[in-house]
C-alpha cells in the first residue's frame, strides 16, 4: 500500500488538536464534495479527505499512525516498522489482514469498530471494552515459563484535545510452552466499566523477539550449527545449545552442508513438544598461515576432489 500524509491532507500540524482536525475536515469537505464542487479532481480528494479523517478523528487509529513514524514521503511504498505495535494497547478486533489497498484498511483491520476514547454511549450499565496488546518474549520464557512485567501504552485525549499516551506496568505470568500468537487474557485488565459494571479484559498476544541464534516456526526450533569439514567428513560428537541448555549431538560421517539434524522433542514445550533442527554449516579454516597453507596442499594432493565435476553435466 502507499503511504499518505494524512496531516497535510487536511492541512493542519501533527499536533493539531482533535477540534482542529475535526473543523480542517469539514472545512474541506464542503469545497470538495462531488455535488458541489467544480474542482476536476474533487470527488478523488473527497475520498482522500474522508480515509484521512477516519484515521486522525480515532485516538487509536491516529496513536498508531503516528507511532509507525514520520519518514515515509507520500507515494513511497508503505509498510510498518517491525515491531511497531510492541507493548500498544487498544480496544478493537486486534487482528491484522494479510493485505489492504490503504492504511486506513490496515487500521481497521487492526481496530475493528473500535469507538473514540473520548466518546461514551449507551446505556449507564455496561462492561468494560476489552483490551488487546502484543508483548515480546525471549524464546527461553517458553521453554521455562516466567513471571514478567510488561510495558504498556494507550492512547487518550487530553483536555486540550491532544492524543497523548499513558503507561502503565503490569506483572505477567508467562506460561511454559507458550507459543507465538497465542492470547493470554487478564481478567479486569480492560477498560474501565460504565456505572458499576466490572471492566473489560485485556488479552495479550505472544510474539518472540529476534533470537542471534535460534528461529521459531510453530513449536518448533531451527539453528545454523558451524562443523569443521573434518566433522562433516568423519563424524564427530558436537555440544549444541539450545533454549533449555546445552545437549550432545552426532554428526553422521560423509554429512553434507545444509543437512537438518532432527533434535526429536526439543523444540517448544507442548503436547506434544516440537522438535529442533540443526543445520549443518561447514566452515573452512582460514589459510592464514604457512601451515595452514601447507595443510591445504596436502589436502588437494591427497584427495585429488573437484568440487564442480557433477556441476558441469
Amino acid at each position: 500500500m502507499k503511504y499518505k500524509d494524512y496531516y497535510a491532507i487536511l492541512g493542519v500540524e501533527r499536533t493539531a488538536a482533535h477540534e482542529d482536525i475535526k473543523r480542517a475536515y469539514r472545512k474541506l469537505a464542503r469545497k470538495y464534495h462531488p455535488d458541489v464542487s467544480k474542482h476536476a479532481d474533487a470527488e478523488d480528494r473527497f475520498k482522500e479527505l474522508g480515509e484521512a479523517y477516519e484515521v486522525l478523528k480515532n485516538p487509536e487509529k491516529r496513536a498508531a499512525y503516528d507511532r509507525m513514524g514520520t519518514h515515509w514521503r507520500s507515494g513511497e511504498e508503505f509498510q510498518p516498522p517491525p515491531n511497531w505495535d510492541e507493548g500498544f494497547e487498544f480496544s478493537g478486533s486486534g487482528r491484522e489482514s494479510a493485505t489492504h489497498s490503504n492504511l486506513n484498511e490496515f487500521f481497521e483491520a487492526m481496530f475493528g469498530g473500535a469507538r473514540a476514547a473520548h466518546v461514551r454511549r449507551g446505556p449507564s450499565h455496561a462492561k468494560g471494552e476489552d483490551h488487546h496488546a502484543k508483548v515480546f518474549i525471549d524464546i527461553e520464557d517458553a521453554y521455562r515459563g516466567a513471571e514478567r512485567a510488561i510495558a504498556l501504552q494507550s492512547p487518550f485525549i487530553d483536555a486540550h484535545g491532544r492524543v497523548l499516551l499513558q503507561s502503565r506496568t503490569l506483572n505477567v505470568s508467562i506460561p511454559k510452552g507458550v507459543r507465538a500468537g497465542q492470547h493470554l487474557r487478564l481478567a479486569g485488565q480492560g477498560g474501565m466499566g460504565v456505572g458499576d459494571a466490572p471492566a473489560g479484559d485485556l488479552y495479550i498476544e505472544i510474539a518472540f523477539r529476534v533470537h542471534p541464534r535460534f528461529r521459531v516456526d510453530g513449536a518448533d526450533v531451527a539453528l545454523d550449527l558451524p562443523v569443521a569439514p573434518w566433522e562433516a567428513a568423519l563424524g564427530a560428537h558436537v555440544k549444541v545449545p539450545t533454549p533449555d541448555g546445552w545437549i550432545e549431538m552426532t554428526v553422521p560421517k560423509g554429512s553434507a552442508g545444509g543437512t537438518r539434524m532432527r533434535l526429536k522433542g526439543k523444540g517448544i514445550p507442548g503436547k506434544p513438544p516440537g522438535d529442533m533442527y540443526a543445520i549443518l554449516n561447514i566452515v573452512l579454516p582460514p589459510a592464514d598461515t604457512r601451515s595452514a597453507e601447507a595443510a591445504y596442499h596436502t589436502m588437494r594432493q591427497a584427495l585429488n576432489f573437484d568440487p564442480r565435476a557433477r556441476f558441469y553435466g
